[in-house]
């Protein structure tokens, strides 16, 4: 994949406390949001409106884990990610940007 992005998954962050307080597991929903942002960041792509059309959890991922958020968009436009810690694969996925509102 060519674009690479460092995440540090916040140790400190409120959601941990419910998800589960004697496992802290980090949610699908906000490794999405983690993905989402990083890839607009270093594209310009607007992904506000995107389809997430296909996702794998693969490994949990938990609190002050480095996550290394790959991707590459297509010739059609489709981006598709991985979410790796070391060698353990974290998630794995496609999206399609949206169209301008």
């Amino acid at each position: 994949m060519n674009n690479t992005t460092r995440w540090t998954v916040p140790p400190d962050h409120p959601v941990f406390a419910g998800h589960f307080p004697d496992m802290p597991i980090l949610p699908g929903a906000m490794l999405l949001d983690a993905v989402l942002d990083a890839i607009a960041a270093a594209t310009g792509i607007a992904l506000d409106t995107c389809e997430i059309s296909s996702v794998k959890f693969l490994s949990p991922a938990g609190p002050g884990e480095v996550l290394v958020i790959q991707h590459i968009v297509s010739a059609g436009g489709a981006i598709r990610f991985d979410v790796v810690a070391g060698a353990r694969k974290i998630a794995s996925g496609s999206i399609l940007p949206g169209l301008p509102v």
